[in-house]
């Protein structure tokens, strides 16, 4: 692929608003599942139940686990750019090809094929959109991007309320195919080539040519003032080596590191996956008309965006630990407050702040992408969020199953409450156990300065 033409210089913005454009429509492409749930549920010709649902869902996850680690790998291999778009092409011919399925079966596989695109792309846009930001904005920055998948989640939820009385749940996966005229265009041309990645291939001077023309500066290679600066050292003959990598995510204290980031990832993700693909059908449950089901989901959305945005502002300042910690005791009393059955006013309160709290796990996203080296920084959070779809995937299914369980009698009606208020307490105690410290580089004389993490755990540091 050709590198960005550039005709003046380049704002860092340009990277922001590409990735948050391709982060909206993958969670467009995810969270348009609970929309359609209740008419999948009411389907005749299909018949299917709720654990069957559940489990169409937890495939698409299934296929995201898949992306997230093979791409999260390649991406440092072949560069963030090309696995960007690859990804991007994807799921946008993916998505109108799933609403041809003849039948649930043809379904589930296409949905599984969709996750595979989708999976590659979180970390990608993380790691472009923290190189790309300048220092004390890293965070907000990424919360700005990573917002785009809640966004997502509001036009799915928006566009449902249109589209699914007049067109069916069909018409809401060719919706997909947008991308491919509105975002496609504008990375082939504008969206730059990680400079990390180019100072750990040797292409030193594509990567100061990029650190001037957005005016940023990045490890081993001129700043947006020019300096000079010496190739990093290579491992094992090259850069970047598989054996640094896996000494970097498991060396030293960072393996207890890795691994409770890991079961935050696992904790967050089963909290966001299985409400956004269950809120609807709880609320048809609880009586509430397709519409207002819906209109729930739309706060529920609303609520997260606001979240990731106040939340990403308030971590730059108080730090992450504390931030992350808090958002997670917030989704669990909010999701707890649902069994009060409040009017409607103050159900969409709760509903808002349940997804202020519940999408905890995009803060989770930049903390991780500030612990690693700039090198290994697509790895660890491929890995990570890799590791965190087994909770993804066991979201929907875990749904599905509390909601039988209700349906047979086997357990109160609360349940379907109380069961993601679990999730959301043990991720905030396994945060407060995350190590003090992240890795930070030591300046050398051939990376200069240390690039600095998205914050320093301990808070108030």
């Amino acid at each position: 692929m050709p590198a960005p033409r550039v005709t003046a210089k380049h704002s860092p913005h340009w990277v922001l608003l590409i990735c948050c454009l391709t982060v909206i429509f993958d969670g467009y492409d995810l969270i348009v599942y609970g929309t359609i749930v209740p008419d999948l549920l009411a389907h005749k010709e299909w018949d299917l139940t709720p654990a069957e649902v559940g489990h169409i869902g937890s495939v698409t996850l299934v296929g995201m686990l898949i992306g997230a680690l093979g791409v999260g790998t390649i991406t440092d291999v072949l560069g963030r750019r090309k696995v960007m778009i690859g990804c991007l092409v994807w799921f946008s011919v993916a998505m109108p090809v799933t609403a041809l399925a003849p039948d649930p079966t043809v379904f589930m596989l296409l949905r599984f094929v969709t996750g595979l695109g989708l999976g590659g792309v979180v970390p990608t846009a993380i790691a472009l959109t923290m190189e790309y930001s300048p220092e004390g904005r890293r965070q907000l920055n990424n919360s700005l991007m990573f917002s785009g998948y809640s966004v997502g989640g509001v036009l799915a939820a928006l566009l449902a309320l249109w589209l699914l009385p007049v067109a069916g749940f069909r018409a809401m996966f060719v919706v997909g195919v947008v991308p491919l005229f509105l975002v496609l265009p504008l990375a082939l041309r504008m969206l730059p080539e990680s400079i990390a990645y180019l100072t750990a291939k040797g292409r030193l001077d594509e990567a100061a040519m990029y650190a001037r023309r957005f005016g940023v500066s990045g490890p081993g290679v001129p700043g947006a003032g020019g300096e000079t600066a010496a190739p990093a050292p290579a491992a094992s003959g090259r850069a970047g080596g598989v054996l640094d990598i896996l000494r970097t995510l498991f060396g030293g204290r960072r393996l207890a590191m890795t691994l409770l980031v890991w079961a935050i990832s696992i904790m967050g993700l089963l909290l966001v996956y299985g409400l956004n693909t269950w809120l609807p059908q709880f609320m048809r449950g609880a009586g509430y008309s397709m519409g207002s089901a819906l209109t729930f989901l739309l706060v529920f959305n609303l609520g997260a965006v606001a979240g990731v945005i106040i939340a990403g502002a308030l971590a730059d300042k108080l730090g992450e630990k504390l931030v992350i910690a808090c958002s997670f005791c917030l989704a669990a009393v909010a999701v707890c407050l649902f069994i009060t059955k409040p009017s409607t006013v103050p159900l969409l309160m709760v509903g808002a702040l349940a997804g202020f709290g519940s999408n905890t796990q995009t803060l989770v996203n930049a903390f991780i992408g500030g612990l690693y080296p700039p090198t290994a920084r697509a790895t660890a959070l491929g890995w990570a969020l890799g590791i965190g779809r087994i909770g993804g995937i066991l979201g929907p299914t875990y749904g599905g199953y509390v909601l039988t369980k209700v349906e047979t009698g086997s357990l109160g009606d609360n349940w379907v409450f109380y069961a993601f208020a679990v999730p959301a307490v043990l991720a905030a105690v396994l945060t407060a156990l995350v190590p003090r410290r992240p890795w930070t580089p030591p300046p050398t004389a051939a990376t200069g300065p240390p690039v600095p993490a998205a914050r320093d755990i301990a808070t108030g540091a």
